[in-house]
């Protein structure tokens, strides 16, 4: 296998020294739906020494259509992302090391594993996740590169702390659209695309070719041929909460942390109790059989009522769907689990 990364060592930024480099360094990457599955296998096939993918979700039908590390079979056994990803992953090169988690990326699960990371990925739709990687970023000093697509248009900008604006610094506040991917669609070359300059961003990092990182904040539309670079230089703020002077990380705070909230377009309510809650799922599947038809496999229970649909993963989050109602999601759970 030593003509493994032949053709990327030919590649004179790499090189063979930038290849020993990327096998030694370590990348968190949140999120394997869309542009998790096409940067984690990137990443893979580059060689990275070690890849750590969170992810809260399971496998649908729905994601087929773009998210390429996935089977029908995995839609068919609801499987857990990062478990179907890591399968697929390590089928593709069994030299990376994947860690992989099942959970919320929020303070108490990142904190733990940040002690070895290099740069981390956003592969989120989540703009409450976004900006705790950032403020996490900011204070323990690690590169992360911003990402986002829906429809035909996508973004991407490289944030280097104490180097670069910051997403705060850029945006304020948390953004408040209605455009996601389940009201107004996705196309896989806007995956392809914003996934493609992200992970050329990061082997830059890796192999330490700093003045080679994109200074600015790209956006583009695929499909109306549009594309434009926005000089962020300037928008550096003295006074920035994350990355100013006198920073305060507010997205650290626990105050600001989501314990209950609507998924983003998806017809679910996510319900994540304060400390885990570690169901036996045989002794559950029997309490709530009466509602409805089970589902389960090591990771999560499905249960299919009439009218929702409620899936319970291993450390007791609880994804009610086919309700946006929050008063709603929290009678049916506290009635079925309380």
């Amino acid at each position: 296998m030593q003509n493994r990364y032949s053709r990327q060592q030919l590649f004179t930024p790499i090189g063979q020294s930038g290849q020993v480099s990327i096998q030694q360094k370590h990348a968190l990457l949140i999120g394997v739906g869309a542009l998790g599955s096409a940067s984690a296998e990137a990443l893979v096939r580059a060689g990275i020494g070690k890849l750590t993918l969170i992810d809260r979700d399971y496998v649908e039908w729905s994601n087929l259509q773009r998210q390429q590390l996935y089977t029908e079979q995995d839609a068919q056994e609801k499987m857990p992302k990062v478990i179907a990803a890591k399968k697929r992953l390590q089928e593709i090169n069994t030299e990376v090391k994947i860690n992989v988690a099942i959970m919320d990326a929020c303070i108490e699960t990142l904190l733990p594993l940040l002690k070895d990371v290099d740069v981390m990925v956003d592969a989120t739709d989540n703009f409450d996740v976004r900006f705790l990687m950032n403020d996490l970023a900011q204070k323990y000093r690690i590169p992360w590169v911003y990402g986002s697509c829906v429809g035909s248009y996508g973004a991407t900008y490289t944030i280097v702390p104490g180097k670069t604006p910051c997403l705060h610094c850029l945006l304020k506040a948390i953004p408040q659209t209605g455009m996601t991917c389940d009201t107004v669609g996705i196309i896989s070359p806007t995956v392809q695309i914003v996934a493609a300059y992200q992970v050329a961003e990061v082997l830059k990092v890796l192999v330490g070719d700093d003045k080679a990182l994109r200074k600015s904040y790209l956006t583009f539309d695929v499909w109306q041929n549009q594309h434009y670079e926005i000089n962020v230089d300037k928008m550096r703020q003295a006074d920035c909460p994350s990355c100013g002077n006198a920073p305060t990380y507010p997205y650290l705070s626990y105050e600001n942390q989501t314990k209950l909230q609507i998924l983003c377009g998806r017809d679910a309510v996510q319900i994540r109790p304060p400390k885990p809650i570690y169901y036996q799922f045989e002794q559950l599947a029997h309490q709530l059989r009466s509602y409805g038809e089970i589902q389960m496999n090591p990771y999560l229970l499905s249960c299919q009522a009439d009218d929702y649909r409620i899936v319970i993963f291993q450390d007791g989050r609880v994804v009610i769907h086919g309700i946006q109602d929050i008063q709603k999601a929290k009678t049916i759970y506290y009635r079925l689990l309380g």
